[in-house]
C-alpha cells in the first residue's frame, strides 16, 4: 500500500475535482490532457493508499461515494490551503511577519484593541495576528522572552530588559473600590491600612512565569485572587472583597451606584503605563510591527487604550 502523503498530492486533489466537475473519467481525462487509463490509475492508486471507494462506477456517471465527497470536501480546503500559503511566502517577502503576537495587558481596552485590529486586517496583510493577555510583569516578560513582538500596557514597575524599546502610553488612575453593601462602604474616610487588613481583598494574579509582582496587598490580609481584571470587578461587585481598579474601567459602575469609591489613608495610585518592542534576538520591525507602532504614535489612540472601556 502506498504512502497516503505520497497519493494525496495537489495535483491528484485537482484530478479528483475534475472528475467530480465534469462528472466522469473520460471528460476529466480529456480536461487534463490524459489518456483515460492513466487518470484510472491515479484513482485507484488513491483509492488503494486510503481503503475506500472514492467514485461509484456502475453508472454511466462517476459519482462520488460518501468517502469521495468527504475527500472532495477536505480537498478542495487543503488546495486553498496551499494557495494562500504560496501567497503568504511571496507577501512575506516583501517584509511582512509570517505572525505578530501581541502582549496586552488586562488594563487596556478590548474596544480599542479589536478596532485597531479592524484596521490593520483592512490592510489585507498575510500577517496571523495573536493577542496574548497579561498581568503586572507578565505583559513585559512575554516579549523579554520572546513569546511577544509588541507589548501594550507595561507598568512602570517592571525593570526593563536589555534591547528593549519603550515608549509612554499614559497614566491610569487607579481608586478604591467596594460594593455598596461592602462593610467598608459604610465606615468613616480615610480608610486606614488597619481597617483595610480586616477585610478581604480582591487580587489579580501576575501572568510572569518569573516574579511575582503584586500591588496593595497588606502583610496577614485575606485574598482572592483571580486571573483578569474582568473577574476582579466582577468579584468586587458581588461584594466578596474591595480593592484598587482602574478608574476608566469601574466608571460606568461608579455612575450607576454599583461601586462606591472610598478614600484611603495610603498614597493615591497613578500608573505610568508604556509599550514595548524589540528585544535581544529582536529583528528590525517588519511591516505589521511598524504599522502598530506607527498607530501608537498617536495620542488620541493611546488614551483610548487606557479609557475606553464604557461599550464593551
Amino acid at each position: 500500500m502506498q504512502n497516503i502523503r505520497n497519493v494525496l498530492t495537489p495535483d491528484n486533489l485537482s484530478l479528483l475535482q475534475s472528475i467530480a466537475e465534469t462528472g466522469s473519467f473520460a471528460a476529466a481525462a480529456r480536461q487534463l490532457g490524459l489518456v483515460p487509463s492513466a487518470l484510472t490509475y491515479r484513482v485507484r492508486q488513491i483509492e488503494d493508499a486510503l481503503d475506500v471507494l472514492l467514485f461509484d462506477r456502475s453508472a454511466r456517471q462517476a459519482r462520488p461515494t460518501d468517502a469521495g465527497l468527504e475527500l472532495l470536501r477536505e480537498g478542495r480546503r487543503l488546495l486553498e490551503d496551499v494557495d494562500a500559503v504560496a501567497n503568504r511566502v511571496r507577501r512575506v517577502a516583501t517584509g511582512w511577519e509570517p505572525q505578530l503576537t501581541l502582549s496586552v495587558d488586562g488594563v487596556i481596552s478590548p474596544t480599542t484593541m479589536l478596532e485597531l485590529v479592524e484596521a490593520f486586517y483592512a490592510l489585507g496583510p498575510p500577517t496571523r495576528l495573536k493577542w496574548s493577555d497579561g498581568i503586572l510583569s507578565g505583559t513585559a516578560e512575554a516579549l523579554a522572552l520572546g513569546h511577544a513582538d509588541l507589548a501594550i500596557g507595561v507598568t512602570e514597575v517592571v525593570a526593563n530588559v536589555a534591547g528593549l524599546q519603550s515608549a509612554p502610553l499614559g497614566k491610569l488612575n487607579f481608586i478604591f473600590v467596594v460594593a455598596p453593601h461592602h462593610p467598608l462602604a459604610k465606615l468613616p474616610e480615610p480608610l486606614s491600612d488597619s481597617v483595610l487588613r480586616g477585610h478581604r481583598q480582591i487580587a489579580v494574579a501576575d501572568s510572569a512565569r518569573r516574579g511575582n509582582v503584586t500591588m496593595g496587598i497588606l502583610p496577614g490580609q485575606d485574598v482572592f485572587t483571580v486571573d483578569n481584571m474582568r473577574a476582579k470587578i466582577h468579584a468586587q461587585l458581588r461584594g466578596l472583597g474591595a480593592g484598587f481598579l482602574p478608574e476608566p474601567m469601574v466608571r460606568p459602575y461608579v455612575e450607576a451606584g454599583h461601586l462606591v469609591v472610598r478614600k484611603v489613608a495610603r498614597p493615591t495610585r497613578n500608573v505610568s503605563m508604556s509599550y514595548q518592542w524589540g528585544g535581544p534576538a529582536a529583528s528590525a520591525p517588519g511591516r505589521a510591527l511598524q504599522w502598530w507602532l506607527s498607530q501608537l504614535q498617536s495620542q488620541a489612540t493611546r488614551r483610548a487604550l487606557l479609557e475606553n472601556h464604557h461599550h464593551f
